[in-house]
């Protein structure tokens, strides 16, 4: 199988901890959406032979799109794929930007998936990250999202939040067990330097959480989904049974996809490629970058994206795509770590607890060859 994934770059408000590429220029969007239209019609032979089963709306905020602009690009990848049959299609969006009439056009799509981004329900966390919504505008947005019809809702979350400790972050995970969403994304906080919150940092006025903190709450969030039935399914993925995102999965996996956009980059299995971080030289058509990688470069991207979910290593896939000396070396470099109780090994599988995925980079460097 194969996804395609738009890249949505606009943004109203930038927040705090993101270093993503982002525009605030909205008066470019109706010209994008052409150029996105455009590409896709040059680029989507290059997933011929692969069955195309998601398709993702990511940004950037997505959700400023009108929904008629989201469905005229799935429509005009059924125009040219005819035998195109998605189990998935995702919209991330902001809570703000899901009005009752948003949301009513958007039922009218083949959007089936929202990714929502919440981060917190605590309004003073809210307003240092910089984000545009209050918590009331999250529950909100829920609410409306259900009685539109929406059955397949994975909220954000960001924990590890300077100030903001155990007690704020129980009470959004509370709501969000209240709402039922299907799926969560937690992330811990990381302080990049191109952001409000790195530039804080520089002057001293911002620090990071140390890391007994950071195991408190990863835990916390941990404990709490996996009481409520939630799978840990990657190391910032919870699902209830049925509801693993499966376009995400599919990168986790090696499938290929097309990504369509400013910065959107694509993966055919052996290459990589990404488009120019610019909307304005997309527009001017202007060429990104890329590379081929090489066997191990393939090898050290499949232990590292692998041992991030909670099956790990499939020791046959790997033998049957590397190697069985490779194999055989995943042995017994997984053997040093399971007393420790840092891997599993079940039948052919080699695995991190889930439990343990915060500190597990040192694990899987540990596979990597250099």
């Amino acid at each position: 199988m194969a996804g395609i994934y738009f890249h949505i770059p606009f943004c109203k408000r930038f927040c705090a901890y993101c270093d993503f590429y982002k525009s605030a220029r909205l008066e470019l969007l109706p010209p994008l959406i052409e150029a996105m239209h455009r590409e896709l019609d040059e680029r989507l032979a290059e997933l011929d032979g692969e069955p195309l089963r998601t398709l993702y709306f990511g940004g950037g905020t997505p959700s400023l799109c009108p929904p008629e602009a989201l469905q005229r690009l799935i429509d005009r990848v059924v125009e040219r794929r005819s035998d195109a049959s998605f189990d998935e299609v995702t919209v991330e969006a902001n809570p703000d930007d899901l009005t009752p009439e948003y949301l009513a056009r958007l039922s009218d799509t083949r959007v089936d998936r929202l990714s929502i981004g919440i981060q917190s329900f605590d309004d003073d966390c809210l307003r240092m990250m910089n984000r545009r919504h209050t918590a009331r505008q999250a529950a909100e947005a829920l609410r409306e999202a259900r009685r539109q019809g929406f059955r397949n809702l994975t909220a954000d979350l960001i924990f590890g939040i300077p100030g903001f400790g155990s007690e704020s972050l129980l009470r959004s995970l509370a709501q969000l067990l209240e709402a039922g969403v299907e799926h969560v994304s937690a992330y811990h906080l990381t302080i990049e330097p191109d952001t409000a919150f790195g530039r804080r940092a520089s002057r001293g006025e911002l620090r990071a959480v140390d890391e007994e903190q950071s195991e408190r709450e990863f835990l916390l969030v941990h404990d709490t989904l996996t009481r409520a039935g939630y799978e840990h399914y990657e190391v910032s993925n919870y699902a209830l049974p049925g509801f693993r995102a499966r376009h995400n999965s599919a990168y986790w996996s090696g499938v290929p996809y097309l990504g369509i956009g400013p910065a959107a980059h694509s993966f055919d299995g052996q290459t990589r490629r990404w488009n120019p971080s610019s909307v304005t030289d997309y527009l001017a058509g202007g060429k990104g970058g890329g590379e081929r990688l090489t066997e191990r470069d393939r090898y050290n991207e499949y232990v590292m994206t692998a041992l991030r979910t909670a099956e790990g290593i499939d020791l046959d896939r790997l033998a049957a795509r590397f190697g069985p000396q490779r194999r055989e070396n995943a042995l017994r470099t997984a053997e040093r770590f399971v007393g420790a109780g840092e891997l599993v090994i079940r039948g052919k599988n080699v695995a991190v607890p889930p439990e343990r995925f915060l500190v597990s980079d040192a694990v899987i460097e540990a596979f990597f060859e250099t």
